[in-house]
């Protein structure tokens, strides 16, 4: 049966008495992995044009690394609740809204807010998980394959034949863009990574894994390939995004959509900060002219009010995944309690693919309440 409708948390193990509080992350201040907190915290009910889900799991992402320490422009000041996707179980309706039920399974999409045992979110903000999906999977979906998706075919309009460079192959966008580019005829993949993730990345499909801490990846791609490629993905930023612009063909294009350069260790790196800054990469319109390139920059972060476009992608991407052109790879998942491992796992880059945060440990039989 569904949970009542005026129930802001979880209920209560033992099913009497009101609904109890519910468990979230907080991000208590800027810093270190010890920043983040389990914390105890009560929700109202959804309000009109909003659904409340029980999150299953939740995604970690780089920018929410970035959030942590003071370096991520989209997340309002802490005290405060981070997280920009999550997957559960929708456990109440709002007034008004007409296209969800009691016991769908969602993927949810937001600024911040969603690393929580339950969230009131717009139903606009929702989209139905396609049949067979875990919620681990669900939770892996979105950010990356949405920023993999946009980049490569909107702004890089990759076409068969081409070659792409793909920085952080083995991290979340890395992943999708790989099984992305694969639907495409004979593209050639270049990815970046540390030289234990090769085996893995050659599986994938990555035709030339580059280790980018023991050689200069410019120079191994002019190796194998002397005019360069189509598309690069600039997640690194600063000096980097030179470097990519000069290996682009002519009519290649450029789309940067991170600084991850900025993060060094577990704290804010003023040093790496000034120098990320001193290195940007800055050119003319007339300069461009003379390239015949194109520079791109994609933050899905401003993209919240753009519901169609990102709906109309989503669309495309659980269709992929319904045909088995793409399916997220996860590389661990966490219980909330052991998020600064989590964030250590994928700051250190020790992660091949999605890092997951789950409410409570992974066990087989929290299958009870899906039926």
């Amino acid at each position: 049966a569904a949970p009542p409708e005026q129930a802001p948390g979880p209920e209560p193990p033992a099913g009497g008495g009101e609904a109890a509080e519910h468990r979230a992350l907080v991000l208590t201040g800027f810093g270190g992995y010890d920043k983040v907190k389990v914390q105890a915290r009560r929700g109202g009910g959804p309000r009109p044009g909003e659904v409340s889900v029980r999150v299953r799991a939740c995604g970690l992402n780089f920018a929410d690394l970035m959030a942590r320490q003071g370096l991520y422009d989209r997340l309002p000041p802490p005290p405060v609740c981070p997280g920009m996707e999550c997957a559960g179980i929708v456990r109440a309706l709002g007034d008004g809204v007409r296209d969800r039920q009691v016991g769908d399974k969602v993927m949810v999409l937001a600024r911040s807010g969603l690393w929580q045992e339950v969230v009131n979110v717009p139903a606009s903000q929702t989209f139905l998980m396609p049949e067979g999906m875990s919620f681990e999977e669900a939770a892996a979906l979105l950010v990356n394959y949405i920023t993999a998706y946009m980049i490569l075919f909107d702004f890089g309009n990759l076409r068969p034949n081409q070659s792409v460079l793909i920085h952080m192959a083995a991290g979340g966008v890395g992943t999708a863009a790989i099984q992305l580019c694969k639907t495409v005829e004979n593209v050639t993949i270049f990815g970046t990574a540390s030289a234990s993730k090769h085996d893995s990345l050659k599986e994938s499909g990555v035709a030339h894994p580059i280790d980018y801490r023991t050689m200069d990846y410019a120079e191994e791609v002019r190796k194998i390939s002397p005019k360069g490629v189509d598309i690069v993905l600039d997640p690194l930023g600063g000096s980097d995004t030179s470097k990519a612009f000069n290996l682009l063909k002519p009519m290649g294009k450029l789309i940067t959509y991170g600084v991850a350069n900025l993060l060094t260790g577990q704290k804010k790196n003023l040093m790496a900060m000034a120098k990320t800054w001193w290195n940007q990469f800055s050119i003319n319109a007339l300069q461009l002219l003379h390239h015949n390139k194109a520079v791109c920059g994609y933050h899905l972060g401003y993209m919240d009010e753009e519901f169609e476009l990102v709906g109309g992608v989503v669309a495309k991407l659980v269709n992929l995944y319904s045909q088995g052109k793409i399916k997220p790879k996860i590389d661990s998942v966490w219980p909330f309690d052991q998020v600064a491992d989590a964030m250590r796992q994928m700051q250190e880059k020790k992660n091949v693919g999605k890092v997951i945060l789950v409410p409570e440990a992974p066990k087989e039989e929290s299958k009870k309440e899906e039926n």
